[in-house]
């Protein structure tokens, strides 16, 4: 790789195989890394394996060989365990889900043959085909125990990342609709990505996934896999087809290819997708600002725009605390302030649904009582979900004249 410093690098975290890529700015674009020296093999299993002898783990290829040849303790559902708050046991030894992760990723990492990784890298991306909650929270804690601080950290399911990669190819490839069909043994899955260019931003939407079962044998499977074509795809017009997944293969879908590629309609298939649209997902996000017009709708997404009104050097301003259009696991604040003539919090909230501001206070019990502007309060809030605020409220008291009651206030709000 030609790439040695502010690295950008997307990782696909997936059930059974994963990958990773770098940004190579010369020629601007994702370049996958390959896991076995000089091969075009790409992917690796998402597992680890405990060499009880040498006292460490291995990863990948390498976790499967010592397993099944040297007597390694193998840990293979890491994609479960990473969706999990147990510990697990590998030869004796309690490990928590996000110790397991920190290994599989450091073993990923060292593919890129960077020294000081931590240092040399700008931004980490790690997509995953669903992100829940527990594995925000046990990746956040992965990358902190290898060293990366929470801003060279994004995470991202398949489909954001799918809109990153779409949204930075050629604009033919995407300047309409766009199908994404996903096989996974005898199952193929179909979602449409799709605009309303008539909203400010440019609204972009991935439907739910519509799924078929395919017939075993050849002919019957590109019978059945041309019918969820004229299904799925109907009369719409659409610039591009994806297809990713194991499955696919054009030797049986030979009537199959000619109807997605019926009106010159591009036809693309790798399984190289989600690394590359999480890589790219960084760049864009930190230094091409492109997209800026576009607004991927995805479910994980803050809707509101939450600030408070206040006094800043003497002057009334809104002081904006989170930002819509955001992951909700991205959106994190915390402000101190000095309250005047008030026992409560005013905050200002604006919604998607309902752009007019409105003021939504958070009472606060038990208050100590000072002369005014002598209590402050530090101010934290943290989404939960995509819908759930958590607010957090702690009384720093007035320096040595007010010291501190300790109190702590915490409510959740969908605003």
């Amino acid at each position: 790789m030609n790439e040695i410093r502010d690295l950008m690098i997307g990782i696909d975290f997936g059930k059974e195989r994963s990958q990773i890529c770098y940004y190579d700015r010369a020629a601007d674009e994702a370049r996958s890394i390959s896991m076995k020296v000089g091969s075009s093999q790409f992917e690796a299993p998402t597992c680890l394996c405990r060499r009880v002898e040498h006292g460490d783990y291995c990863m990948g290829l390498e976790a499967e060989y010592f397993a099944r040849e040297k007597g390694g303790v193998m840990v293979n559902d890491l994609y479960g365990i990473s969706d999990s708050t147990d510990s697990v046991e590998v030869a004796g030894e309690e490990m928590s889900p996000h110790e397991l992760l920190a290994v599989f990723l450091k073993g990923m990492l060292k593919f890129l043959g960077i020294m000081d990784i931590v240092k040399n890298t700008k931004c980490m991306v790690i997509t995953t085909p669903v992100l829940t909650g527990t594995q925000v929270i046990n990746f956040q804690k992965a990358c902190a125990f290898l060293g990366f601080s929470p801003e060279k950290l994004m995470l991202l399911d398949y489909r954001e990342s799918f809109y990153y990669y779409m949204l930075t190819q050629k604009r033919d490839t995407w300047n309409r609709n766009v199908a994404w069909y996903t096989f996974q043994s005898e199952k193929v899955s179909f979602r449409k990505m799709y605009m309303n260019s008539g909203m400010r931003p440019v609204l972009v939407r991935i439907d739910e996934p519509v799924e078929t079962v395919l017939g075993a044998e050849p002919k019957q499977k590109d019978a059945d896999f041309c019918r969820f074509i004229q299904q799925t795809l109907g009369s719409d017009l659409y610039s591009s087809i994806q297809i990713t997944g194991m499955g696919f293969d054009q030797e049986w879908a030979k009537q199959s290819v000619k109807m997605l590629c019926f009106q010159k309609r591009k036809v693309f298939y790798g399984n190289n997708l989600f690394a590359r649209g999480a890589c790219m997902a960084a760049v864009e996000r930190l230094e091409k600002k492109n997209l800026k017009g576009y607004r991927y709708m995805s479910d994980s997404l803050v809707l509101a725009d939450v600030g408070m009104e206040m006094r800043v050097m003497g002057s009334p301003a809104y002081y904006p605390l989170i930002e819509a259009g955001n992951n909700w696991y991205e959106c994190k604040a915390q402000c101190e302030l000095i309250l005047d003539n008030m026992e409560e919090l005013i905050f200002t909230v604006a919604t998607m649904e309902k752009p007019e501001k409105r003021r939504v206070s958070m009472s606060l019990p038990g208050l100590p009582k000072r002369p005014n502007k002598t209590t402050r309060l530090r101010v934290e809030l943290a989404y939960i979900s995509a819908s759930e605020c958590q607010i957090t409220v702690r009384d720093l008291g007035f320096g040595e004249m007010f010291p501190s009651s300790g109190k702590v206030w915490k409510e959740n709000t969908r605003w």
